[in-house]
């Protein structure tokens, strides 16, 4: 990532993504919500280009062959997966890589999804521990 784009996301994401994050009121949107489209419209081809200018190529290769790109924590260090879905669509991976645990969290609203996953990226790039305490978590069975 350029120094642009650290700069505005320092300035402008994290109060962006804290203001719009939520847990249980925006649960009913996720799961109402269809993502997967025929033909994406247009709103959901804009969030995805927006989304795949702020992932690195490994990212975009991962994102586009897999359905999926790992980010790392801000605080912690540790790798998230963001899975193309919904909900439930972030695993918190091991030093393994097996997924430990899934955590759910993302904004108000009825957004396209590539804002979803790059609001989650941000979100957990920039400041770990704030959005953690208001996500849910939940255990992966082994």
């Amino acid at each position: 990532m350029n120094s642009g784009a650290l700069e505005l996301a320092a300035v402008y994401g994290v109060p962006l993504i804290l203001g719009l994050m939520t847990i249980a009121f925006g649960l009913a949107d996720f799961r109402t919500r269809r993502y997967v489209a025929a033909q994406p419209s247009k709103p959901e081809q804009r969030a995805n280009t927006l989304l795949k200018e702020w992932l690195c190529p490994e990212q975009k290769l991962t994102l586009d062959r897999r359905g999926y790109f790992e980010v790392t924590g801000s605080h912690t260090g540790k790798c998230y997966r963001i899975r193309r879905h919904g909900q439930m669509n972030i695993d918190e991976l091991g030093k393994d890589g097996a997924p430990i645990a899934i955590w759910c969290f993302g904004p108000v609203g009825n957004l396209p999804l590539g804002d979803v996953m790059l609001t989650q990226k941000l979100a957990l790039e920039t400041n770990e521990q704030a959005t953690l305490a208001v996500a849910n978590r939940f255990d992966r069975r082994r």
